[in-house]
């Protein structure tokens, strides 16, 4: 085939440079076509190709013991025993969110369950990690609460009308987030190991199968419109994001789980980011084959849908299949049994090319490889993280702890999100141990009887003054979380959310953070299956703190697990890994600075990793030899909100604690330096014991007492608070602040 020369400004509007204009028609030996410079377009954004992160995704550890599948494929796999294996990933709709909350986000939540039930496995459980801004800012609050209530419907529609339990997750408030909210979305499912299936093409004359709903014109280029800066212009991207429908995909699921037992499926693939361009060309690719199809017989609900659309079209619950020939119709009789169509669209070829057809003539013909597996890869420059805010602190009020922690508890981050989780069905299947509130989400896996933990942390603030740091204070969090549920962490997906790559200070933010991350994963043993890198998160030129979100899992017996809460009066309050140390320059990225000083300086909190996993190793055995009546890791607000959390249970039990410590109020108090984790114990003496064996101090800084909390130093009140005023303050705190 044979095309003219496209127009430098038609090439410009599809986000291709003129050196990679200049490697596709290398690749072609010939101009595109539209319909082909719309199909590199979306495979060579950096939504689908990580072009500029790819060279640096290689340094993340990738393989492990219990690594069945790692990164590319749909999600990844690992081995809990029994047969059995679990697949999870994370996503990302940023921008989709921002331009229509409500599609935008149930979209997400429909496009990772897809890719969970791609790989032959049933999903159980879903996460969600937000980012907002500010919602009493008086420019951009109307608007931000806008963006939230409909991020939140559009999760708890797609997920409770699916039947998945959303089961926990974390929503921060920002400013750098006013104009680009973060919706990440992880989901994780469950099969027999022998069940798992990829997304590859093989079997030369196989036939290829189109399933689930028809192609309409809503998403066309939502890759691309996910790979650049928001602008002026970008509210009327709406037909750029998709809508959703999570009844239809229910029936999907249930067609492709069944279609997939019959053992007549040899691949199969969902029509996710760039549609049924992704998903001819990557299988085709993994599978060293060409694909063939005619667009004549892909399902259609709009008439007069160009080639162009069509290819690109990311409309959702659809899915690509390629079976044994001679066995289609045993495909088709499944698919009627659950009301939905299938079409045979196409055939495996052995020349390794994307060949379109419509009405007989080819518009599109392109090599697999070159497409889906050869993109532009870019080794972008990278200076230093450009620091915006000062090394030293402000000079800092003098601590008013009684009042200080009122305002911590009822602040945007840290107040009750139970506004948001009570509109998600997180007990839906019936496994749910534990769901939102809980220090990690725990999921019964029934076949194997043992149970999952999962936990999201990511921290932009701590990531905005050093990114090495903060990655790894997000891994090491998240590893904590499941530790003190008595889980092992075993491994990890990332969503690496960053603004535009082609500026240094940018590059270099998303460099250090993986390679922080890295080293602590690496440290952890819980290496990355997978994951996605969002950038280019930026709105007029302001970019987001760099935030990149960790998904870890952890494998435990099931049990029900310690809990945050004080359960009895007398029992010993004990903080396993000691005060920790602390400054003024690690102060400046806390919740108090943020809420109390209302600024931002310094460094985030000092980690030391070989601390950190003694601590993790010593309340894993803790919690697991029924030692522990309550358990709760040390993090946002530091030593004070902690302990408010704990006494926000229902029985109304505090604590009177005295602490032996010559550090200033404010920094005893807020400092939130990691390994640290505050228990409840009937059995202090074994505790200190088995704490010391692990080489951790733990020690008794207080006793459980009735309706109040009262903290003092060596002796002398810093504070006392009534549980019930806490508590008020930290329930009522979110659904004031979205009014």
């Amino acid at each position: 085939m044979s095309a003219a020369a496209i127009p430098p400004d038609l090439i410009a509007q599809h986000q291709i440079t003129p050196g990679e204009y200049d490697k596709i028609v290398s690749i072609l030996g010939r101009e595109p076509s539209y319909t082909e410079l719309g199909i590199f377009s979306v495979m060579w954004s950096e939504h689908c190709s990580y072009k500029s992160s790819r060279l640096h995704l290689k340094k993340l550890p990738t393989r492990g013991k219990l690594v069945v599948q790692g990164p590319g494929e749909n999600a990844g796999i690992i081995d809990i025993g029994g047969g059995y294996v679990i697949a999870f990933k994370i996503e990302s709709h940023n921008h989709p969110s921002f331009i229509e909350p409500f599609q935008g986000a149930a979209t997400g939540v429909g496009g990772i369950l897809r890719d969970i039930f791609t790989m032959g496995a049933r999903p159980i459980a879903v996460l969600d990690s937000l980012r907002f801004g500010r919602m009493d800012d008086p420019a951009s609050g109307k608007r931000n609460r806008r963006i939230l209530g409909g991020v939140v419907s559009g999760i708890a529609h797609y997920g409770n009308c699916f039947g998945v339990p959303t089961v926990g997750g974390e929503c921060i408030f920002e400013s750098c987030y006013d104009g680009n909210p973060l919706v990440n979305v992880f989901a994780l499912g469950v099969c027999k190991k022998e069940d798992v299936f990829y997304a590859k093409a093989s079997g030369v004359g196989n036939p290829v199968i189109y399933v689930g709903a028809r192609t309409g014109r809503d998403g066309i280029h939502g890759a691309s419109m996910a790979s650049a800066e928001f602008t002026e212009e970008s509210k009327q991207k709406r037909p750029n994001v998709q809508v959703g429908d999570p009844f239809l995909e229910k029936l999907l699921l249930e067609a492709c789980i069944e279609a997939m037992h019959t053992g007549a499926i040899v691949g199969i693939q969902d029509m996710g980011a760039a549609g049924l361009t992704c998903s001819t060309c990557e299988m085709g690719s993994r599978g060293e084959v060409g694909v063939e199809i005619e667009l004549d017989r892909v399902p259609q609900r709009e008439t007069g849908m160009t080639p162009y659309e069509i290819m690109l079209s990311e409309s959702q619950e659809r899915m690509l299949l390629v079976a044994d020939k001679g066995r289609e119709e045993e495909v088709f009789r499944v698919f009627r049994k659950w009301g939905l169509e299938a079409v045979e669209i196409g055939v495996v070829t052995g020349d390794g090319k994307l060949r379109v057809k419509q009405r007989g003539n080819i518009v599109a013909e392109i090599p697999n490889r070159e497409l889906a597996d050869e993109a532009p890869l870019y080794d972008r420059p990278h200076t230093q993280p450009m620091r915006r805010v000062p090394l030293q602190a402000p000079p800092l009020p003098a601590p008013n702890v009684e009042q200080a922690l009122l305002d911590l508890v009822a602040s945007a981050d840290l107040c009750s999100k139970r506004w948001i989780w009570e509109q998600y069905d997180y007990l839906v299947r019936s496994s749910t141990v534990a769901g939102p509130g809980a220090e990690a989400a725990i999921i019964r896996i029934k076949e194997t009887g043992t149970s999952i933990a999962m936990s999201l942390d990511g921290n932009g603030r701590y990531c905005y003054l050093s990114p090495r740091e903060g990655a790894m204070l997000a891994v090491a969090e998240s590893c904590r979380n499941l530790s003190t549920v008595g889980a092992l962490p075993v491994a990890a997906t990332n969503c690496l959310n960053f603004g535009n790559p082609e500026r240094p200070e940018i590059m270099a933010q998303l460099v250090e953070a993986i390679e922080g991350m890295s080293e602590a994963c690496r440290f952890f043993d819980t290496p990355i299956t997978g994951g996605n890198v969002s950038l280019y998160n930026e709105t007029l030129g302001e970019g987001i703190y760099p935030t990149p979100v960790l998904g870890i899992v952890g494998l435990m017996k099931t049990a029900a697990p310690a809990g945050i809460a004080f359960r009895n009066p007398g029992r010993a309050v004990m903080l396993l890994g000691g005060i920790g140390a602390a400054d003024d320059t690690r102060l400046g990225g806390t919740q108090y600075a943020k809420v109390i000083v209302k600024q931002l300086w310094g460094l985030p909190p000092a980690l030391d990793l070989d601390l950190e996993k003694r601590v993790q190793d010593a309340i894993r055995d803790i919690v697991n030899q029924d030692l522990a009546e309550s358990a709760h890791d040390l993090s946002d607000g530091g030593l004070a909100v902690t302990l408010a959390e704990c006494a926000f249970g229902p029985a109304g039990i505090g604590a009177r604690l005295d602490l032996d410590s010559d550090l200033r109020p404010d920094l005893l108090l807020f400092h939130e330096g990691p390994s640290r984790v505050l228990l409840s114990t009937a059995q202090p003496e074994r505790v200190a014991a088995l704490a010391e064996r692990h080489g951790v101090a733990a020690t008794v800084v207080g006793v459980t007492i009735e309706r109040e909390i009262e903290i003092r130093q060596r002796g002398n009140r810093l504070g006392r608070w009534d549980i019930a005023q806490l508590q008020a303050a930290f329930d009522r705190a979110l659904e004031t602040h979205v009014r």
